[in-house]
């Protein structure tokens, strides 16, 4: 069948989480006419992750939100099927295969997201959906020890959450510091010190080497020799991007499906945003894959026009923050793309990381504090960072500087 003859263009999203959801959405803000379809493998509507690490564990009960209801995606012409998993695609046809049979497209959107990574252990629970909340606040609420692996993100929301209810908790991390991966080493320490405050004890260089069942608890085996009692284990080590149907399609794949600045994949009808893609970080160059629901929504506005025939590259800043008891650990940018540092020391003992690039550009600017404090002195380093400004570090590094002062 000739182009002219297939009717309206048929646009299906491949992932019914908020950024595929905001990406349905936005296609339609962009004066997309056609059908568009969204296909979602839960049973439920898009719903905010973050709470459910953040806000679940402490709290006896905690409702989903979502930012969408069925009626407003139906009042938008937003096709959507939930419950569907999406079994391959077929880019010579153009179809997707599903559960319910092939789906047509004239444009794709992969927006497949990512699971929990996981460790080759018995009795350890994941977090990453609302029922695995579930579960986790079930035993969260039944007391005891609770053993956390991986002091990322997630694992001390976990430990905080828990240890507000009034478990006793140990936090193991195979990296030699905590929390390593994103957040600079001088406010890494601030967040182990919150937590050893809160009486949580964080274990580096240290892996779970075995767990088993032990006189009605759990018995876990650590690489240092030791053995711990618990009740609970839980895991929080990284996330691994849902790259499967991409790669048995042929697609570029390397650590997410690999997407060029406007997210379009190796395929010119395809495109992926979201935990699942690995983009080119405006900024630094370097290629990049982040996990977090700001940026995934930005994304999603970025492939929506895209989709529609923009030609703008995705520039928006990263952003992630993270609840810690009464304190919020907040980061704009890449800390891991700096090559210089600097650190602003306030009046009340907290303290805001820099980071520069090897032109002195500023790249990253971490925090850990009171919400309030936190998110102004963000918000006005994602602006530095987003105009591509070259501070004076000295000016940085004073506290009786206004960060907005240096725009």
């Amino acid at each position: 069948m000739s182009e002219s003859m297939r009717g309206p263009e048929r646009i299906v999203v491949v992932g019914a989480g908020e950024c595929g959801t905001r990406a349905a959405m936005a296609l339609r803000e962009r004066g997309f006419t056609g059908a568009i379809t969204l296909l979602g493998r839960e049973d439920v509507i898009a719903y905010e992750r973050p709470p459910l690490s953040k806000a679940a564990p402490a709290a006896d009960d905690a409702e989903l939100v979502h930012p969408w209801t069925a009626e407003a995606l139906a009042e938008a012409g937003v096709a959507l099927r939930l419950g569907v998993d999406v079994t391959g695609m077929d880019r010579e046809a153009r179809t997707v295969e599903t559960t319910d049979g092939p789906v047509p497209y004239d444009r794709l959107l992969l927006a497949t997201g990512a699971g929990p990574r996981r460790l080759g252990l018995d009795h350890v629970h994941y977090l990453r959906t609302h029922s695995d909340a579930a579960t986790l606040r079930d035993l969260v609420s039944r007391g005891g020890r609770l053993l956390v692996i991986g002091a990322g993100f997630i694992g001390p929301e976990i430990a905080a959450g828990a240890r507000e209810r009034g478990m006793e908790v140990v936090v193991v991390e195979a990296a030699e510091r905590a929390p390593a991966r994103m957040v600079p080493p001088v406010v890494a320490e601030q967040v182990v010190a919150l937590h050893a405050a809160h009486g949580v004890e964080v274990r580096t260089g240290t892996t779970v080497t075995a767990v088993e069942r032990h006189e009605g608890g759990l018995l876990a085996s650590l690489s240092t020799g030791e053995s711990l009692d618990v009740d609970t284990v839980v895991a929080g080590v990284g996330a691994a991007p849902h790259t499967e149907i991409a790669a048995a399609a042929g697609l570029l794949v390397e650590d997410g499906i690999v997407v060029d600045e406007q997210l379009r994949t190796s395929d010119p009808r395809v495109w992926a945003a979201g935990d699942c893609a690995a983009f080119p970080d405006a900024r630094s160059g370097h290629r990049v894959r982040v996990e977090s629901r700001r940026s995934a929504h930005d994304r999603a506005v970025t492939v929506a026009a895209s989709m529609t025939g923009g030609q703008e590259p995705h520039v928006a800043v990263p952003r992630f923050w993270s609840d810690q008891y009464d304190q919020m650990l907040q980061t704009a940018g890449l800390p891991t793309t700096a090559v210089d540092e600097v650190v602003r020391r306030r009046e009340d003992g907290s303290l805001i990381h820099f980071g520069l690039d090897g032109d002195g550009r500023l790249v990253a600017a971490t925090s850990l504090g009171r919400g309030p404090v936190v998110a102004k002195d963000i918000r006005v380093a994602e602006q530095l960072i987003a105009t591509h400004a070259t501070p004076d570090p000295a000016a940085l590094a004073d506290p009786g500087v206004a960060l907005r002062s240096l725009r």
